[in-house]
C-alpha cells in the first residue's frame, strides 16, 4: 500500500532542476500536487529531487509484469518509464499490448507506453503475431500512447518501404514522436533517416556517432542497461548536450534491477565530475518535455512526484512520491502485487540430439563473435574440425560452442551456428527470452547438453534456464514465455541463481542471459541467428554455410 495524505510539506535542499537551481525550503503538497516552493531557512539536510524516469525501456526484459515492475522500480527513485512493449506483442500481438496497459494502470507508477513500430522486426524471423498499420493507428490514437516506438527497420526508412512510411505517417498525423534504432548510421543514411521525422535514438555505442546525431536534431537516449552498457562512452554528451540527452536501460534483467535503476547512472555521472544539475536535467526534463509525460518537475502545480535523497554524491534514496504518495521507503516499495492471468503461446515439441549436428558447405564457416557489454557481434572466420562422419565439432579450448534457436510457434527444427566467448566449459543454457520474437535459443557445450536445456524450456512453456552435467534449473515465464507472474524481488533471486550457475559453468559475460537473448536480434549487426538460420545484419541477408 501507499502512504497517502492530502496535505503534506516537504523540507530540505530543494533540487530544482528546471531553473538550474539549488536552494533550502519547503514544499506544500496538496491533494498530490505542489501547491507551493518556498524558498526559506530549514534545518532538513536532505535533498528533494524530482522523480527519475527511464526514457527507453522493454518491461518485459525484466521478466516482470509492469505492476511488479513498479514495486522494484520505485525503491531506486523511479516515478516513470517510457515502455516498449513490442516484446509481448511479438509474441501475442494486439492482445500483449493490451495486458500490459491494462496492468500497468493497476499501479501508481506513471507507465507511458509506445505504439510496437515493427512487429516483427524483420521478415527473416518467426514472430507470434504481425501487427499492421491499422492497429498501429488504433494504438496511437491513446492518450496513454505516447510515441511510435523504435524503428528498427532502418533498410525499409532509407529504401522508402511503403509500409513503413504509412506507419511513420500515422504517427507524425497523431501528434506523437517517432522513436529511432540505428545503431552506427553515419552520413547521408542517418541524415535521411531523420529527416523521415525519428527523433531520438537509444543504439550510440560511440561518442562520435551520437554527435553526429545529435548535430541533426536528434535526441540520445543514453543507455545503461544489463546487456548494452553505452554510459561511460557516452557520458561526456552530459555536459555541453544535456538538453538533448535522456537516460535509460532499455533492457534491465530482474536481478540489476534489484541492485538499482536510472539512479545508478545519475550517480556514476556525478562522480564523473558532471553537474548534478545538468545530469538531473537528462534524467527528469528532457523525457517529460520530450514525450510530454505528466511527471512532476518540482514547479508549482505540477504533480508531487519528488525523491528524497541524502545528498548530490552518495545519491542514497530515502523515499519516493508519486502524485504526493510515499510509494518507498528506506529500501521498502509500498505499492502492492496485483493478480494476472497468464496468457502464452507455445507451440514447440520435444527435440532429438541429432537436430543439432551440423556438415559445413565450406572449409572456413562464420562464428558469431561476442562483445561483452555490447549488442553488436563480429564475424569470426573459423576452420572446423571434421569427426569421423564429416559433422563439425564443437571447440572449447577455443571457446567455440553451438547456439540453436528453435521456433516456439511452430514444429520446426532448430536453426544451428556456432558462437564464440560464451565461455562455458560445462552444460548449457537457454531462454525463451529471445529478442524480438522470442523463440527459443541456447548455447552449449555439446549436443545432448543442448537437447536437454530446450526440452526443459519446452517443458514449461516458457523461462530461463541452465543444465549442468548432473542438474537441471529452470524459472518458468507463464506470461507470454518472457514474464514471471511472481514477487519482484523473488524472480530477482531466482533469476541472480540462475546467473551464478551460468558463471559456474565458465562464462565470463558480465550477463550471461541478457546477452544470449541478443543473439537473435537479426536488427543489430554484425551476424546473428534466427529460427530460420544464421544472418547477415550487413548484408540483410542469410548466410547459406551449413548443411
Amino acid at each position: 500500500m501507499t502512504i497517502t495524505s492530502a496535505f503534506l510539506s516537504l523540507s530540505g535542499n530543494i533540487v530544482d532542476v528546471l531553473n538550474q537551481r539549488i536552494f533550502k525550503g519547503t514544499i506544500n503538497i496538496h491533494d498530490g500536487r505542489i501547491e507551493a516552493v518556498t524558498e526559506a531557512a530549514v534545518t532538513e539536510s536532505q535533498y528533494i529531487i524530482p522523480g527519475l524516469i527511464d526514457a527507453h525501456i522493454h518491461i518485459e526484459s525484466s521478466m516482470l509484469i509492469p505492476t511488479e515492475f513498479a514495486r522494484a522500480a520505485v525503491i531506486h527513485g523511479t516515478v516513470a518509464t517510457v515502455s516498449d512493449p513490442h516484446e509481448i506483442a511479438n509474441v501475442l500481438g494486439i492482445r500483449g499490448v493490451e495486458f500490459m496497459l491494462y496492468n500497468a494502470a493497476e499501479s501508481p507508477f506513471k507507465f507511458h507506453f509506445s505504439a510496437p513500430s515493427c512487429v516483427p522486426a524483420t521478415p527473416f524471423e518467426t514472430a507470434g503475431a504481425h501487427l499492421d498499420a491499422s492497429e498501429i493507428a488504433g494504438l496511437l490514437q491513446r492518450k496513454d500512447i505516447v510515441s511510435l516506438s523504435e524503428m528498427m527497420n532502418v533498410p525499409g526508412v532509407l529504401n522508402d518501404s511503403e509500409e513503413v512510411l504509412e506507419k511513420l505517417q500515422l504517427a507524425r498525423d497523431a501528434g506523437k514522436i517517432i522513436d529511432g534504432h540505428a545503431p552506427g548510421l553515419r552520413g547521408a543514411d542517418v541524415r535521411k533517416y531523420i529527416a523521415s521525422g525519428i527523433s531520438t535514438d537509444h543504439e550510440c555505442f560511440t561518442l562520435e556517432e551520437a554527435l553526429e546525431k545529435l548535430s541533426h536534431g536528434m535526441q540520445i537516449q543514453i543507455r545503461e542497461g544489463s546487456a548494452a552498457r553505452n554510459l561511460d562512452d557516452l557520458m561526456p554528451l552530459l555536459d555541453e548536450h544535456y538538453q538533448s540527452c535522456m537516460l535509460c536501460s532499455d533492457d534491465k534483467h530482474p536481478d540489476d534491477l534489484a541492485e538499482g535503476h536510472i539512479n545508478d547512472m545519475v550517480k556514476r555521472a556525478i562522480a564523473s565530475g558532471l553537474d548534478p544539475l545538468k545530469v538531473l536535467w537528462a534524467a527528469c526534463v528532457t523525457p517529460v518535455k520530450t514525450y510530454n509525460l505528466e511527471v512532476g518537475l518540482l514547479q508549482p502545480g505540477d504533480p508531487a512526484d519528488l525523491v528524497l535523497i541524502d545528498n548530490l554524491n552518495s545519491f542514497e534514496v530515502q523515499a519516493t512520491y508519486i502524485n504526493g504518495a510515499c510509494v518507498a521507503r528506506s529500501g521498502q516499495t509500498y505499492l502492492h502485487s496485483v493478480v494476472a492471468i497468464p496468457l502464452n503461446r507455445f507451440e514447440a515439441k520435444t527435440q532429438e540430439m541429432s537436430n543439432f549436428e551440423l556438415q559445413p558447405k565450406a572449409d572456413i564457416v562464420p562464428v558469431i563473435e561476442v562483445i561483452d557489454g555490447q549488442l553488436i557481434t563480429r564475424k569470426f572466420p573459423w576452420s572446423p574440425k571434421l569427426d569421423s562422419r564429416g559433422l563439425i565439432e564443437m571447440d572449447l579450448d577455443e571457446d567455440i560452442l553451438k547456439i540453436a534457436v528453435l521456433n516456439r510457434y511452430a514444429l520446426a527444427r532448430p536453426a544451428v551456428a556456432f558462437i564464440k566467448n560464451f565461455g562455458l566449459k560445462e552444460g548449457a543454457i537457454a531462454s525463451s527470452v529471445a529478442h524480438d520474437s522470442h523463440n527459443i535459443v541456447a548455447v552449449g557445450t555439446s549436443d545432448e547438453a543442448l537437447t536437454r536445456v530446450l526440452n526443459l524450456i519446452i517443458k514449461h512453456k516458457g523461462g530461463i534456464a541452465a543444465v549442468t552435467d548432473y542438474d537441471e534449473h529452470i524459472l518458468p515465464l507463464p506470461m507470454a514465455g518472457i514474464m514471471s507472474l511472481r514477487d519482484a524481488f523473488e524472480v530477482g533471486e531466482k533469476y541472480d541463481a540462475l546467473d551464478k550457475i551460468a558463471k559456474s559453468l565458465g562464462s565470463q559475460l558480465q550477463a550471461p542471459y541478457m546477452t544470449l537473448s541478443f543473439m537473435a536480434l537479426l536488427v543489430i549487426p554484425d551476424i546473428k541467428l534466427s529460427d530460420k538460420g544464421l544472418f547477415d545484419g550487413e548484408k540483410f541477408e542469410f548466410m547459406d554455410v551449413f548443411v
